[in-house]
């Protein structure tokens, strides 16, 4: 599909299906409240503050997805120089910027009752730093006061590290030692134990904050291309002013 034909598509950032979309994340996360707080047990270790797992992991999984789309949206950009693939790459790393914020608070106040302070230079907390700093920086490279083109090719060699740093960040707890636990969900059977309500809970988690999410994504990028707009359609007035002004000296 054409520049101009997305351009015909995207008027508002909102449709029926944002609509539908929105109502559905709502009514998710009433549920994710609901079996989070109330109805899944405490956990026989962790107490009560095994409920901030099932905020914690989902978002540390969609700050990925993020970071994942934002490393693709790049490469295709420097690839093809696709705008509409770079304004997915610059939506998702603002949303994967708020949701690994999310991910380190709410650690910390994890870490507080567990390890007894809120804060320690362990290798999953110190990589995670490492990736919303990188997000920063992508954000704040493609806000330079610059030409837009040599903005967003900056940004997007930026954005082509975040996948190796979710790497990192991953594989943290397997190759250094740390106080972070294994990952909640087996795999090989290397994790921690999860079943019953609190299992369920977790998935309700996932769906929750991936509607969230796909929602805020939705919304951001479609905010984004008319912004992209916007600043195109001032080049061209003032294009024309510029003619104007010529033709009539």
């Amino acid at each position: 599909m054409t520049t101009e034909a997305h351009r015909q598509d995207i008027d508002s950032t909102g449709s029926n299906g944002t609509r539908v979309l929105g109502i559905a994340a709502l009514i998710a996360m009433a549920a994710l409240a609901l079996f989070g707080l109330v109805l899944s047990p405490a956990d026989a270790n962790q107490g009560e503050v095994v409920r901030i797992l099932y905020v914690h992991v989902p978002s540390a999984t969609v700050a990925y997805i993020g970071c994942f789309l934002t490393t693709i949206g790049s490469a295709v950009y420097l690839w093809r120089r696709s705008r509409w693939w770079e304004l997915v790459a610059y939506a998702s790393a603002e949303i994967a910027t708020v949701f690994t914020s999310i991910v380190l608070v709410t650690g910390m106040i994890w870490g507080r009752p567990t390890w007894g302070v809120y804060w320690v230079w362990d290798a999953r907390l110190t990589s995670t730093a490492m990736l919303l700093l990188l997000l920063l920086g992508y954000l704040a490279v493609r806000r330079l006061p610059a030409d837009h083109e040599v903005r967003t090719r900056r940004a997007a060699i930026v954005g082509l590290l975040l996948v190796p740093n979710v790497i990192i960040v991953r594989q943290s707890v397997q190759w250094w030692r740390t106080l972070h636990q294994k990952p909640t969900l087996l795999a090989n059977g290397v994790g921690a134990k999860i079943e019953g309500l609190m299992l369920f809970s977790l998935f309700v988690g996932f769906i929750a904050i991936g509607l969230v999410f796909a929602w805020l994504l939705i919304h951001r990028f479609r905010l984004a291309w008319l912004e992209d707009q916007l600043d195109e359609a001032g080049l061209d007035v003032a294009i024309a002013e510029r003619r104007a002004e010529g033709a009539a000296s």
